[in-house]
């Protein structure tokens, strides 16, 4: 995998540390250990950075002065774009989608929002459900019609330029556990957008690593989620010169932590955030790496895991806590 090939801006703090949870291990009965992908640095960190360094690559090729990306209204991916922008003098426009239908102050207006306007990007909202690809066109011709050059970043982030940096970020992990001398069983990530997902699948397949991920889903069924994260895979992998590589086999979701939707949070959610942060002092998100944890605790429970030792990615996203204080507080 000859990721120079591909034009990169490094916006990322790399290698983010990989490191054992010996608290939550023993509770849970499992050898855990963690991905810091909350440590990469850019605007609070977060797994969006490895994406948005490929991406903003491909932007400067194309001499793009605005960038142009969507998401829920407490979106980490828009947090981390709009943070790029700032950063190399770009532009940003954003679409917020109103997925959840929260109207609490906290979610509309803190949190990850706040940081959105912090970093001056231009926000539109838009009602649930909204034909999103459709709105990031609509404002790219605007931004087009005023003399601006748009460069379209996806939901996520995820698209097959978008998913190299987890391709990359799967060459980090074995690398870091080669020099640990520790043979790893299983990945789990929490699975959305699926750039993430299908980016880890894509590169451990291409490096013949033969380490399973699993994917816990915050939004999409099952079906859907795996049909989603084998497209971008097989479509990244082919991006690398080797479309074969990804078999249906690889692309495994567990979709059955989701709850009553996206971004919408339970007591086993807040469960989960509390036992990450008061055992080993890990600050987790509510939309994707609490659901995700959410997801671990319960199959640990269950014995899924036994004699295994798994990698935990923490995919970032703790600025969105403060979107959902009044959910969360009355918890604590």
């Amino acid at each position: 995998m000859h990721l120079a090939r591909f034009p990169r801006i490094r916006l990322a703090h790399l290698p983010t540390p990989l490191e054992p949870l010996p608290r939550l291990s023993e509770v849970l009965g499992v050898e855990l250990w963690i991905k810091r992908d909350d440590c990469t640095g850019l605007a609070g960190g977060g797994n969006k950075t490895r994406k948005l360094e490929f991406l903003l690559g491909e932007a400067f090729e194309l001499e793009a002065d605005t960038l142009v990306t969507q998401g829920a209204v407490q979106s980490n991916h828009v947090r981390q774009t709009a943070a790029a922008a700032a950063a190399h003098g770009l532009k940003c426009e954003v679409i917020l989608e109103e997925r959840t239908g929260s109207r609490a102050t906290d979610y509309v207006h803190n949190g990850n929002v706040l940081m959105d306007r912090l970093f001056g990007a231009g926000i539109r909202t838009v009602p649930g459900g909204s034909d999103m690809p459709a709105e990031l066109e609509t404002t790219a011709a605007e931004v087009r019609a005023r003399g601006g050059r748009p460069y379209i970043i996806p939901g996520g982030g995820s698209n097959p330029v978008g998913a190299l940096g987890y391709v990359d970020c799967a060459r980090e992990i074995v690398v870091q556990a080669d020099e640990l001398d520790m043979p790893i069983d299983r990945i789990i990530t929490a699975t959305g957008s699926a750039g993430t997902h299908a980016g880890l699948v894509a590169g451990l397949a291409v490096m013949g690593a033969d380490i399973p991920v699993l994917g816990i889903g915050v939004r999409a069924p099952k079906a859907r989620q795996e049909e989603n994260v084998l497209k971008l895979a097989r479509a990244t992998a082919a991006l690398l010169g080797r479309p074969d590589a990804v078999t249906p086999d690889m692309v495994v979701a567990d979709c059955d932590y989701v709850g009553d939707g996206y971004g919408l949070i339970d007591g086993a959610v807040i469960e989960a955030l509390k036992l990450a942060a008061r055992t080993d002092a890990i600050v987790l998100d509510p939309v994707y790496t609490g659901k995700a944890m959410k997801g671990l605790i319960a199959l640990a429970k269950a014995g899924r895991f036994e004699n295994e030792t798994v990698v935990f990615l923490h995919t970032g996203g703790a600025q969105g806590l403060f979107g959902y204080q009044g959910e969360i507080e009355g918890a604590l």
